[in-house]
């Protein structure tokens, strides 16, 4: 199911990086960048270089096929999700993708109110497409549409190991050392049965 380079393609950024997310480190924009609301964001590469290439941008989630994104999560080693709960989480997000022939090959999505916060999630490249500037891409395009809406708290939760990547966007540790958590509800031995059977995998 992956998309196939027929030929080198140009490298906007050292290959080399997955674009996956987890819990470990909250990072946010510099203060400056949060308080700006009229969703002026330099893009380093144009809808149109973009389209030249072969890669249509989209900035909703219509037309999205739903178990090629699952695809597209899996080989960069996201759980696969029930495709009618991401359907819903889908519905209920900021979504900034990129198509190749129709097909998925970036994506990144932010859930929050929709005035003050917003939460980045599942900012994923198709493998055989890394390396290429389209995490960037999908990213500078998402940042934009959310502070468009005047949207100042845009944070997001990075391994150590994509942090530089985030930096390059204007991201930066939470000047105030804010930690981010997660709630973990451990299961009673006699509810364990019944929440196995319900189980879903975790977003991330």
């Amino acid at each position: 199911m992956a998309a196939q380079i027929m030929q080198p393609r140009p490298r906007l950024r050292p290959p080399g990086i997955t674009f996956t997310s987890s819990r470990r480190g909250l990072l946010r924009p510099p203060r400056a960048a949060s308080a700006a609301s009229n969703g002026s964001v330099r893009l380093t590469v144009s809808d149109a270089e973009l389209a030249s290439r072969g890669f249509a941008v989209r900035r909703t989630a219509e037309g999205i096929d739903v178990a090629a994104l699952n695809e597209v999560f899996a080989r960069v080693g996201f759980p696969r999700r029930q495709e009618e709960r991401l359907r819903r989480a889908l519905e209920h997000s900021r979504v900034v993708w990129l198509a190749e022939a129709g097909r998925p090959v970036a994506f990144a999505r932010a859930a929050g109110d929709g005035v003050f916060n917003a939460v980045v999630w599942d900012v994923v490249v198709e493998p055989s497409c890394q390396g290429l500037g389209l995490g960037r891409a999908v990213m500078e395009r998402l940042v934009e549409e959310l502070r468009r809406d005047g949207v100042g708290n845009i944070v997001l939760y990075a391994e150590p190991r994509v942090v530089g990547f985030y930096r390059l966007l204007d991201f930066a540790m939470d000047p105030d050392g804010i930690r981010g958590m997660a709630y973990y509800r451990k299961a009673s031995p006699s509810s364990s049965s019944s929440a196995a059977a319900a189980a879903t995998p975790p977003s991330l």
